[in-house]
């Protein structure tokens, strides 16, 4: 099975830009952005209207969020002494 590529991978491979695939898929510029930056996981029906615009299936696209997990203890300093 080949590697899943992000969206941002499998727009530059298809030679397809940012601004060509929000006009092709008629989805918002910021939901875009986000899922190009792996920040926003798209709904069912945006993944199908993506992976449309760039002639691939939904399913050969890796959808989701990528990012770090940041263990924050306490409520900070605004509310004293933090462990």
């Amino acid at each position: 099975m080949s590697r899943l590529m992000t969206l941002a991978e499998a727009a530059q491979e298809k030679g397809i830009s940012m601004d060509k695939l929000i006009e092709l898929s008629k989805i918002e510029r910021r939901v875009v952005e986000a899922i190009f930056a792996n920040r926003y996981t798209p709904s069912p029906e945006q993944r199908q209207r993506l992976a449309a615009a760039l002639s691939l299936a939904a399913d050969e696209i890796a959808w989701g969020q990528h990012a770090p997990v940041a263990h924050v203890y306490g409520h900070g300093p605004q509310f004293g002494r933090s462990p």
